[in-house]
């Protein structure tokens, strides 16, 4: 088999393709006819071999869709060179919460993947931007998720304070107690699509031109 690949981040939850087109494989499922990334890393083509692909045709005509379909597959390699810088925006996984902050490790600085984790902190007052008397850590993150953030201090030197006050940053990627991908519903709410169970958090803003949210929400 060959494979072709892609040089941009590919982000959990990350729209893919329409599940005609490809067969998910690692690092990828299936969610209503789409196909989305499980993990972060790098998007690969993965062809089938021509010689297989005509023996199968012999063997079976019923199967020839599915089996002239490439795999599609994310795989989390690193790129080299890359350090968190003040103003920087990085995705980071949520590792531990408690009243007065998020502890979080940084996997990428835009769209590059480190070669090693950094450690961040998000404080209770650079959560939003508005009514910061009001938030609530337990209510804006938790364990697991991956969160959109900007770099705002180098702060100590264990670890770099991160902001999430902004509209597009914020979680992106979040799963429910079933183990579902969440969806957003509103600014500080993600919904199991399974249970339709909601759970707070503090949402990341989607941009006007990415409609896979609303895509899901009405399916």
């Amino acid at each position: 088999m060959s494979q072709s690949s892609t040089s941009d981040i590919i982000t959990p939850g990350q729209r893919l393709c329409k599940e005609s087109d490809y067969i998910s494989s690692e690092g990828t499922y299936v969610h209503k006819g789409y196909i989305y990334s499980s993990v972060l890393g790098f998007k690969h083509i993965i062809k089938r071999n021509i010689d297989t692909i005509n023996e199968n045709n012999v063997n079976s005509n019923n199967d020839n869709i599915e089996n002239n379909k490439d795999y599609i597959v994310v795989l989390k390699e690193k790129e080299p060179s890359v350090v968190p810088e003040i103003g920087s925006i990085v995705t980071v996984q949520v590792l531990r919460i408690n009243p007065k902050l998020a502890s979080v490790a940084i996997l990428c600085v835009g769209t590059k993947a480190l070669k090693e984790t950094f450690n961040g902190i998000i404080r209770i007052q650079d959560v939003r931007a508005t009514e910061i008397d009001k938030v609530e850590i337990y209510k804006s993150f938790r364990p697991g998720d991956i969160v959109l953030a900007q770099i705002i201090s180098l702060g100590d030197a264990r670890s770099y304070y991160l902001s999430t006050a902004k509209n597009e940053l914020g979680v992106v990627f979040a799963q429910s107690v079933a183990g579902s991908t969440m969806i957003p519903i509103s600014w500080n709410t993600m919904q199991c699509p399974k249970t339709k169970t909601k759970e707070f958090r503090k949402v990341a803003k989607m941009d006007q031109d990415d409609d896979t949210t609303t895509d899901l929400k009405n399916e």
